[in-house]
């Protein structure tokens, strides 16, 4: 009788999981340079299309990217947590095949976020 089969990607508490993640990040466990700043919120976008060789996860994000997507959803479709993802971006950022942009500023300062744009990013939560 074999285990229970699972799909998806490694939980963090696997040990195949931080195996992977160590490998996927040369060991790394936090950005550096350009990317030592990113948060949640901030947007990536692609530079150029995906180079034939490149890893698989860094692939994937410069595919994804074409449009705008947010360090959060990036985690999301990728299933990897954010200081994974923060340093696969690093790895990106110094090549130049993407760019990290400040998430749009509230209209007026000190008046908070738009309205119709929380509702928007909360649609596009809803839907993943």
């Amino acid at each position: 009788m074999s285990g229970p089969h699972r799909s998806g990607p490694p939980r963090p508490t696997d040990p195949s999981g931080l195996e992977r993640y160590y490998v996927l990040t040369g060991g790394r466990s936090g950005p550096g340079g350009p990317a030592a700043g990113l948060d949640v919120a901030t947007l990536i976008v692609s530079r150029s299309a995906p180079a034939p060789g490149m890893q698989h996860e860094h692939e994937e994000i410069v595919r994804r990217c074409r449009d705008p997507l947010s360090v959060a959803e990036l985690g999301a479709h990728l299933g990897l947590p954010f200081n994974i993802i923060a340093v696969l971006l690093a790895d990106l950022l110094e090549a130049g095949r993407v760019d990290a942009r400040d998430p749009i500023p509230a209209s007026t300062p000190g008046h908070g976020a738009d309205l119709a744009l929380l509702e928007e990013v909360l649609s596009g939560l809803q839907r993943l």
